[in-house]
């Protein structure tokens, strides 16, 4: 495509400040939520035919999707193209756009034509964002008369723009994301006047293409003008998200699926592996076996340590068997806990008065008990 030519300084007109509408945060969201691995499937070719009213065919309507590199950056290649005839009078659409992964628009050239006999139209617009604005070129030649001008938007008035190149790899995110309740973005009319885009699902329904019936999922994009009435779009995708039919409300010409797309092959996640647990057996291992001697020679040898700075230990422990051949409980451990306890820094002390006819947590003194089968014998 040829670019634009640069404007004419003398004839560019500013943008005028004005109020400006802004994306509902919902949308906002939904683009924050993109990431790389969403366009995986998205990459691909889709190619109708342009039909009017009366099933008459009237030209074709492409677009393409590929990754690309624009100044060293990751982006996307999106190209639509729309060549007929109406009534005899050839025209056509050609849209060419680099697109990030967030469907930020670096740059897009839109060219629309119609070759009347006596005033043909071209139209040319060329969007580019730079570090602070987006900068719009238009150039309309209508028969011999030209006009030129530029405008320029500022970037952070601008979040939630979607371009026309953007929309269409949009909508093919939202069939395989859905689409959320109020989805209000950015975009621009006919005159390059930043304006309101809603989108909304249709309801499903069944399309026939090349002899069958397919189930197609819809979406309605609607721009609300600030100068002229509101313009809309039913578009309506197929599972993988081949556009299968495309119209503007209103209008007679349709765009149509001919022939049934080849079906997108997806990657199959791979089966997580189950690993069986087996049987340790320490003592074969000699690594694990080892390691389980230098254990058990370190614990021996704290111990040792331990008993040589506590000599006091031996008498309690001589005390405690002691007591235990006396008492001959039938639950050793419960009786070892309640024998040591009195031994805890955790236990709280007694008053040095207290009587012994309170309860205490014992069944028995300990003391008592001891020197009562000390008599026995």
């Amino acid at each position: 495509m040829d670019k634009t030519p640069p404007a004419n300084p003398d004839s560019a007109q500013p943008s005028q400040e004005e109020e400006m509408p802004t994306a509902s945060s919902t949308a906002l969201q939904f683009l924050q939520s993109i990431g790389g691995e969403d366009y995986k499937y998205l990459l691909f070719r889709d190619d109708l035919v342009t039909t009017s009213d009366t099933g008459r065919e009237l030209g074709e309507f492409s677009v393409s999707v590929e990754q690309t590199i624009r100044n060293g950056e990751n982006c996307f290649l999106v190209h639509a193209n729309s060549h007929g005839a109406i009534d005899n009078v050839p025209c056509g659409t050609s849209i060419t756009a680099h697109v990030s992964e967030r469907l930020e628009t670096l740059e897009q050239h839109h060219h629309e034509y119609v070759k009347l006999e006596n005033c043909p139209l071209d139209r040319k617009t060329v969007l580019i964002k730079q570090a602070d604005n987006f900068v719009v070129n238009r150039v309309i030649t209508q028969g011999e008369d030209v006009q030129k001008s530029t405008q320029s938007f500022p970037v952070d008035k601008m979040a939630g723009f979607i371009s026309e190149g953007s929309n269409l790899l949009l909508h093919r995110l939202m069939i395989q994301k859905g689409i959320p309740q109020n989805f209000q973005l950015l975009s621009f009319d006919s005159d390059s006047h930043v304006c309101q885009a809603t989108y909304k699902k249709l309801e499903d329904r069944t399309q026939v293409v090349d002899g069958v019936e397919l189930k197609v999922w819809g979406i309605e994009r609607t721009i609300h003008s600030k100068s002229d009435l509101p313009t809309t779009w039913q578009s309506y995708f197929t599972s993988d998200g081949f556009l299968s039919s495309r119209v503007q409300v209103g209008s007679p010409v349709t765009m149509r699926l001919a022939r049934i797309p080849q079906p997108i092959v997806r990657d199959e996640e791979p089966t997580k592996p189950i690993f069986s647990k087996k049987p340790l057996n320490w003592e074969e291992d000699l690594q694990l076996f080892s390691k389980f001697l230098d254990r058990k020679e370190e614990l021996k040898c704290d111990h040792s340590s331990y008993m040589r700075n506590h000599p006091e230990l031996k008498a309690l422990m001589a005390d405690f068997m002691q007591f235990l051949l006396l008492r001959k409980p039938k639950d050793v451990i419960a009786f070892a806990a309640d024998y040591f306890a009195s031994f805890s820094s955790a236990m709280p002390t007694p008053p040095s008065y207290m009587s012994s006819a309170v309860p205490t947590p014992f069944p028995q003194s300990r003391a008592s008990d001891r020197m009562n089968d000390l008599r026995k014998n």
